[in-house]
Parts: structure tokens; sequence; C-alpha cells
């Protein structure tokens, strides 16, 4: 098992690098960033099989898929503290010529970044593609993917659930940031969800939740457990119960901190709530 004080260190440098980032571009989307941190703290420190030295074709390592590419914030972060590119390039955060886009993009040769997204609804279906080709070529290692709760509204989500299921993608762990909000305000009222776990499970995938995705040992312990449903038949989705903004006390729980960034006086709050643990970009 992981260290989980440094693990939970190392998530609030996570978030202090998500507000600098976004604060110092004056745009970008920190809330959802801020609700993911211990998931993609997890994944990258502890969890998955990956290379910094970055193989496109991630052959012989686990991948990762981000679906929501508007939290990009949280993945440069993650992927720069674990050896992928520079910390200090954290910097050129939306900045002209930056390999840091505000939605991940493939042209200026980013490590970690494998497909651009943005346009949401799509990652699911990529995370199919790949997690098939690694069953062509007998690699066991697995695919991971995330996803919005507001970008379940796109059909072709639904589409991608259906042909998972139908062709037994069971090396392939979808996670839902089941977080209840969206740009436009919390999503049982842009469009609600329903029964979320009864409408994957009638797609016919294993589905299994972390009631708590701000508590870095529950995360822990629902990937471990939605690792020993892969191979066996079922595509699995983990539902993860998040709160946007988590780790500031003013943004946390609502959909304004969504597509919003904090002005100076708001930025210096902000990271005076999150210590400093692995130094700043």
């Amino acid at each position: 098992m992981a260290d989980l004080q440094q693990l939970r260190r190392t998530a609030t440098q996570v978030r202090r690098d998500i507000i600098r980032q976004t604060s110092m571009a004056a745009s970008g989307h920190p809330g959802g960033s801020l609700g993911c941190t211990e998931l993609f703290t997890a994944l990258y420190f502890e969890v998955m099989k990956h290379d910094p030295k970055f193989n496109k074709s991630g052959a012989g390592e686990d991948m990762f898929f981000l679906s929501n590419g508007h939290i990009s914030p949280v993945w440069y972060s993650v992927l720069a503290r674990s050896g992928y590119f520079p910390v200090s390039e954290l910097a050129t955060f939306r900045k002209l010529n930056s390999r840091l886009q505000g939605h991940p993009a493939t042209h200026e040769g980013l490590p970690g970044i494998r497909v651009a997204s943005g346009s949401l609804g799509q990652g699911l279906s990529v995370s199919i593609g790949a997690a098939l080709a690694k069953k062509l070529d007998n690699d066991p290692h697995l695919i991971y993917t995330l996803t919005g709760d507001g970008e379940l509204q796109e059909g072709q989500v639904w589409e991608a659930l259906m042909f998972a299921a139908h062709h037994k993608v069971d090396n392939l762990i979808a996670i839902v940031d089941w977080n209840g909000q969206q740009i436009d305000g919390p999503t049982a009222k842009v469009m609600s969800l329903g029964d979320l776990p009864a409408k994957w499970a009638a797609f016919g995938w294993e589905v299994l939740k972390i009631e708590n995705g701000n508590d870095m040992e529950a995360v822990l312990n629902g990937l471990a457990e939605a690792k020993m449903h892969t191979g066996k038949g079922k595509p699995v989705v983990v539902l993860m119960k998040t709160e946007m903004g988590f780790g500031v006390d003013f943004m946390v729980g609502t959909h304004v901190w969504h597509g919003k960034t904090t002005n100076a006086e708001q930025t210096e709050r902000a990271l005076a709530q999150l210590e400093e643990t692995l130094g700043d970009f």
C-alpha cells in the first residue's frame, strides 16, 4: 500500500499548482480539477504502471485518457510532478505557443497526451479502442478513463457503453466524476442523470462506487476493487462522488468555479489553505 501521508501531501501541492496555473493564465477550469485531485494523484503515483519516458503507443503499460479535457490543470500537474516534463513548464499554462493548452492537444507534442480532448462525449469511445488494441496485442495492462457526470448527457457516451459491454471490453476501467455540477448549474436542474448505477448496470457494466472521491484512502481502495473486476467479461465503471472545488473553502460544492478563475486576493486566500509540500513552479 502507498504511503498515504505522502500521497496526501502530493495532492495538496497539485491543488496549489491548479490554483496557480489558472490564476496566472486568468483562465481555465479550477473547480473540477480540484475535485479530481485525489484520483489523479492516486493513478499516477500509485495505481497505474506507466513510464514518464512516454511511449506514445502505450505498449507494455497502463494508459489513461481524459475525456472531460477542460480539467487539464490537474492532469498537467500530475504529469509534470511524475516526470513527464519539467515542473517549471506549468507556468506556461494557456500561454501563446505553450504545449499546455487549455484543453489537452497533441500537435504540441506534450508527453503524456495521446489524444486531444475537450469536445465532450468522445473519451470513452477512444478508450474502448485502446482497450481493444491491447487485447489484440495480448498486452495485459489496463485502460483508465475519466468522464464528467454532466458529460453523460452526450449521446455518444451511451453508444460507447453498449459497444463495450457487447464486445466484453473487460480491460477498461471508466471513472465518472459524480460531482452533480456542470457549467450551467447542478446536473439535477440542467438535465437529471437519474439512477446512474442502475443505468450503467442495465447497459451491462460492472458498477462500483467510491462514496468519497476526495478521500485518498477511499480512492485507492475503490480503484483496487475495480482492478479485481477486470478480466471477467464486463467493462468496469467507478462512480466517484466528489465535491467540485474541494480543498478551498470558498470554491467547494458549487458550479460557479467550473470555468472561473480566482483574482489576486482570492488566489492568496486559496493558497493560504494549501501547504506548499513539493515546491512551487
